[in-house]
């Protein structure tokens, strides 16, 4: 097991009786192993926010290096085919 720390954490009063709550009725054995699944939580989802962007940089850099339309020729050609095909 892992070294553990002590450390004092200030909530509001409604974060408290929440997690007082939580002891009473049984959902958890302590307040501590509350914060530490919501560390997890928030861990997991700072790991999926940061694979997120580097995905989204991924693309940006992608579309940055293809080949880039010049607008108005393509709407133009565009168009054309459909008003083509809609004849």
């Amino acid at each position: 097991m892992s070294k553990l720390e002590r450390i004092t954490v200030t909530l509001p009063e409604e974060m408290a009786a929440k997690l007082r709550e939580a002891v009473e009725s049984g959902a958890y054995v302590t307040t501590s192993e509350i914060v530490r699944e919501a560390l997890r939580d928030w861990s997991d989802q700072q790991e999926r926010r940061q694979a997120a962007l580097v995905r989204l940089r991924t693309l940006v850099e992608e579309g940055l290096a293809s080949e880039m339309l010049d607008g108005p020729e393509t709407m133009g050609r565009l168009l054309e085919k459909y008003r083509a095909a809609a004849q």
